[in-house]
């Protein structure tokens, strides 16, 4: 089966790895983002004598009259960011897919890794499905899961969906080729779903009259490589990448945000029901780290 990918990233470069290895698949062609031009895809274009296609506008009829020329069979679109038109949607015998990090129709949209570990997940989910003039709303092919627990962050859980994603992208592939592919409409799921907004700069703030729970999820959802969880302490700016449920901790009323205990590598800081361990130890900067470490019981940190 012929197949013409439109990727980037570390999602497309794994998902290339597997397609490439299965002598009943073929890529034609690929067209990067045209704003980034992914040189690892360009790289790998070039040993493996793939067309590498930068394409301003896919739904140009000049653009799809040249992809026309590879006679592809299949579409795939993997971390992909130009919207695709009807046009282009139509033009391969067996459509045009996608592998998208989230259990559709939940979790449609953007950044859905670091909403899943904010709305404290217990799972996530990646899904192959058919390409349709939404946002994220054509019928699915397949769906894979894996559990999230405590340990995870978005690092762990971006590594294993990355993997998860070229392995059910790898699976739908070759159940479309043999015939057996299914076509679940999202609707049969859930009538409704939902959508999950882009992050955006400023987003970071904690919030320290959330419960417990709430701030140790979202800390975790936007550390590394996201920009991290950040607060605010007497003109600074102070980044946190890591913290930790106390078991058992006393819920109380006090003062949200202030620094209720320390010890070597770490602060207790009061939530607006009990208290939360945030550490200290840090990679951004010493100075960082340094003014982490130079906060007295009885300080406040507060959202900007």
């Amino acid at each position: 089966m012929k197949i013409g990918y439109f990727a980037d990233g570390p999602w497309s470069h794994l998902a290339l790895d597997k397609i490439i290895q299965d002598k009943e698949l073929e890529i034609v062609f690929i067209v990067p983002r045209f704003d980034t031009q992914d040189p690892v895809l360009k790289e790998k274009s070039k040993e493996l004598g793939i067309d590498f296609l930068p394409i301003k506008d896919v739904n140009a009829p000049s653009s799809i009259e040249k992809l026309e020329e590879y006679k592809a069979d299949i579409f795939v679109s993997m971390s992909f960011n130009q919207i695709l038109k009807s046009d282009i949607l139509s033009k391969p015998n067996f459509g045009f897919i996608n592998c998208h990090a989230g259990a559709l129709p939940f979790y449609r949209g953007r950044n859905v890794l670091n909403w899943v570990l904010i709305n404290d997940e217990k799972e996530f989910g990646v899904t192959v499905h058919y390409i349709d003039e939404g946002i994220d709303t054509g019928d699915i092919i397949l769906q894979k899961k894996s559990k999230i627990t405590d340990s995870d962050n978005y690092r762990s859980i971006l590594d294993k969906a990355i993997l998860l994603c070229a392995e059910a992208l790898h699976e739908a592939l070759n159940e479309i080729l043999s015939g057996t592919a299914k076509r679940l409409n999202q609707k049969s799921i859930h009538p409704v779903g939902f959508y999950c907004c882009r992050r955006k700069e400023g987003d970071e703030w904690i919030d320290w009259s959330w419960d417990s729970r709430r701030v140790f999820n979202f800390i975790r959802a936007i550390s590394e490589p996201a920009p991290c969880a950040q607060t605010f302490h007497d003109g600074s700016i102070l980044k946190i990448r890591k913290a930790e449920i106390i078991i058992d901790a006393p819920n109380y009323i006090g003062t949200p945000g202030e620094v209720s205990g320390k010890g070597k590598g770490y602060l207790i800081i009061k939530t607006g029901d009990s208290t939360i361990k945030i550490f200290t130890e840090d990679n951004f900067s010493k100075e960082n780290q340094d003014n982490l470490n130079k906060l007295r019981i009885g300080d406040r940190l507060i959202s900007k």
